[in-house]
């Protein structure tokens, strides 16, 4: 009986790689199209999903991953898709509904192993940021401390996972970061933040994605 390949294809991300890249770069050149190019980004990483489809047996760890990917895009949208409607807490809503898909994902169909010691340095990430930032968010203060929680454990779990997710995971929350920072010290970071935040954005989902499609592939082959 002949296995199934237990790497998804590598055209499959093709799209999504060059399209991000296209992203970063147009928000280097502050170009109107940029706005445009960010709504692609999700609908076309979930192509090697997709793509996998008939090699995944666990049809509820396709539903979270597909869960997570439509969230990351509203949350991606909000701001177009809502525009009379306060545009930071849709997108901490959305993505934090993301995150807890993930963290779905890698408890009930990713993990490998125990979480290592050094993930207690997200813990420690939390609270330097709650602290930071705290006095900065006004009233959604209670909101972005409930969202660095979720995000901070998306982090830990990814270390469980497999490495690509890890690395996927640690790339996610350098750009939440960066993003929080933005939003509420807006003076703190240097204009090229922008293609920073996205580039370790496009980065950390696309890892977290492939790293999942390996473990689930070879699960089901």
């Amino acid at each position: 009986m002949q296995r199934r390949p237990t790497s998804p294809p590598l055209w499959a991300f093709v799209p999504y790689i060059t399209v991000s890249a296209i992203h970063v770069a147009l928000l280097a050149l502050e170009s109107p199209a940029a706005g445009p190019s960010k709504l692609l980004l999700m609908p076309l990483l979930a192509l090697p999903v997709l793509v996998s489809m008939r090699a995944i047996r666990s049809r509820a760890a396709l539903a979270l991953l597909f869960a997570a990917i439509v969230f990351s895009w509203l949350g991606d949208s909000a701001g177009a898709l809502f525009p009379d409607a306060p545009e930071v807490p849709l997108m901490l809503l959305f993505f934090g509904i993301a995150h807890l898909a993930y963290i779905a994902l890698f408890i009930r169909h990713l993990s490998r192993g125990r979480m290592p010691w050094w993930a207690l340095v997200y813990a420690a990430w939390w609270v330097a940021m709650l602290a930071f930032l705290g006095p900065h968010t006004g009233a959604l203060l209670i909101a972005v401390a409930v969202y660095g929680l979720v995000l901070g454990a998306t982090a830990a779990l990814s270390t469980r996972c497999h490495p690509l997710v890890a690395v996927g995971g640690a790339f996610f929350l350098t750009s939440d970061t960066l993003l929080a920072l933005r939003l509420f010290l807006p003076d703190s970071l240097p204009s090229w933040s922008s293609p920073a935040i996205m580039a370790t954005y496009t980065i950390g989902q696309g890892l977290i994605i492939a790293g999942a499609l390996i473990t689930l592939r070879k699960r089901g082959a």
